[in-house]
């Protein structure tokens, strides 16, 4: 069932969600009281979530390569579907128990950026997050699962159910859908993107995926964007006097004069927030559609590959550019890349997709690196759940625990954070079934951390990561894994 703002964004070609900017114009008040007590500030922040769609097999992404011993258990358990040892692609990188890592043969772009951009050592802006799954609670151990002792996530091993926990971080579910990105601007967005005043309002969670969980508040919504730029309520994204010609006149219809076309108080609400929408939407298209040379340029050096879903990180790169004429502090960036349920053909199809992503997440630190935002943007993977270590025959099964990629300027990159199992079938760390690990970091310490650099206060980080307190204290200092700088 959708909630009355996915709604009211559908209705206006999901150009603004309604009730947020309803919300946001109630509050400008609260919000330039807050920019008078903060003060002037300049630095500008925005996060980028990658939601592989399917579950990914990242246990063919993040494979150990120390022999005997690591590799032998991947190489065993995973039989037909190893990447031969050979073939992995090492990364510099020595862990506590003297376990070494490579990266599956497609990754040449994830492996240079984890050690080091151009054979550079100071240009590391990658690290793997290994080992995290959705949880409400610790696992101890795996008999602490199997006999039902702790709090488990709804649905384990379900695409909807997963998807949607990844992006809400409220693993036992909830009666109205909200998404942490979502949850995070309403805590942020009135204190922190200051430079928004009486009369504008420009929201800061932009989705290149539709409506998406990750982005909706309870107070603040998101943009919808193509890589072409908005979506306009003439059902075009042109820039014509034709396509202008009708949104003028849409915008009428709907705003001037509103009372002589609307009794009803929510119709009249509801016009204004259309017509909002419509000048938003436009103003964000004039900005968008007309970079400055630098980044026409910075995006076609940066060689991003012809093949979806490079279009969603040029798009991106574009919408980071514009922040500053958007009067934004804080972004959300959202992209999907689906297709990862490889119950067959799995290697394959598993290489030419990674060899997809590789690309595309090159190009879009190259182009954040060229355009002076290397230090603004972290970057950062996430899907419905890791995959089975044993092969159906021809591919593998859902499962649980998997490994995140986590980059950017911000991030200490060269490292492999977490814990990683062993992958011994039916082994201290295999829940059954074919090798279903389960994970021993949460979601939510993975995301709390970006949080903490993207400015939740800890006071709010419970607000945003209703669990976070049965992993880490947030009042308490520290980081909960130590990949950001």
């Amino acid at each position: 069932m959708r909630t009355r703002r996915q709604f009211l964004g559908e209705a206006s070609c999901a150009a603004i969600g309604s009730t947020s900017i309803l919300s946001t114009l109630l509050n400008l008040t609260m919000a330039n009281h807050a920019s008078a007590q903060n003060g002037p500030s300049t630095d500008r922040k925005a996060l980028v979530c990658v939601f592989l769609s399917g579950g990914c097999d990242t246990f063919n992404l993040l494979i150990p390569r120390d022999s005997p011993g690591g590799y032998d258990e991947y190489a065993a358990s995973r039989s037909g579907l190893a990447i031969p040892r050979g073939e992995l692609l090492p990364l510099d990188f020595t862990d506590g128990q003297g376990r070494s890592y490579g990266l599956h043969p497609s990754c040449t772009g994830l492996a240079e950026m984890f050690n080091g951009l151009g054979g550079d050592p100071a240009k590391k802006r990658a690290s793997l997050v290994a080992n995290v799954g959705t949880l409400i609670e610790p696992i101890p151990n795996k008999q602490a699962y199997l006999n039902g002792s702790i709090a488990l996530p709804k649905a384990l091993f379900s695409h909807r159910d997963q998807i949607e926990q990844w992006q809400t971080s409220v693993p036992q579910g909830m009666q109205v859908l909200s998404g942490w990105g979502g949850r995070a601007a309403d805590v942020i967005h009135s204190t922190l993107n200051t430079e928004q005043t009486a009369g504008y309002y420009m929201p800061m969670n932009f989705s290149l995926a539709g409506n998406s969980t990750f982005q909706i508040g309870r107070s603040e919504g998101q943009f919808v964007i193509t890589g072409g730029g908005a979506l306009s309520f003439t059902g075009a994204q042109g820039q014509s006097a034709v396509h202008a010609a009708k949104r003028d006149a849409l915008q009428g219809i709907v705003a001037t004069p509103v009372e002589d076309h609307y009794d009803n108080l929510f119709h009249r609400t509801h016009s204004r927030i259309t017509a909002n929408s419509i000048e938003r939407s436009a103003e964000f298209q004039t900005y968008f559609s007309t970079p400055s040379s630098a980044v026409t340029n910075v995006i076609a050096a940066a060689e991003f590959p012809s093949e979806w879903p490079s279009s969603q990180f040029q798009a991106a790169v574009k919408t980071i550019a514009i922040r500053e004429q958007l009067k934004l502090r804080r972004q959300t960036i959202f992209i999907e890349y689906g297709g990862w349920d490889h119950h067959s053909e799995l290697l394959t199809n598993h290489s030419r997709m990674l060899g997809r992503l590789d690309a595309c997440l090159l190009a879009f630190q190259r182009a954040l690196d060229a355009l002076g935002l290397t230090d603004d943007v972290i970057t950062f993977t996430c899907s419905d759940f890791g995959r089975t270590l044993r092969s159906n025959g021809q591919g593998t099964d859902h499962a649980w625990s998997g490994n995140q990629i986590v980059m950017g300027g911000p991030v200490a990159g060269g490292q492999v954070l977490g814990s990683y199992p062993s992958l011994v079938i039916d082994g201290d760390d295999d829940i059954g079934r074919g090798g279903r690990i389960y994970p021993k970091t949460s979601a939510d310490e993975f995301f709390c951390e970006m949080l903490q650099w993207f400015g939740v206060t800890p006071s709010d980080m419970d607000t945003v990561l209703p669990n976070i307190g049965n992993f880490f204290d947030p009042s308490g200092g520290g980081k909960p894994l130590g990949f950001t700088v």
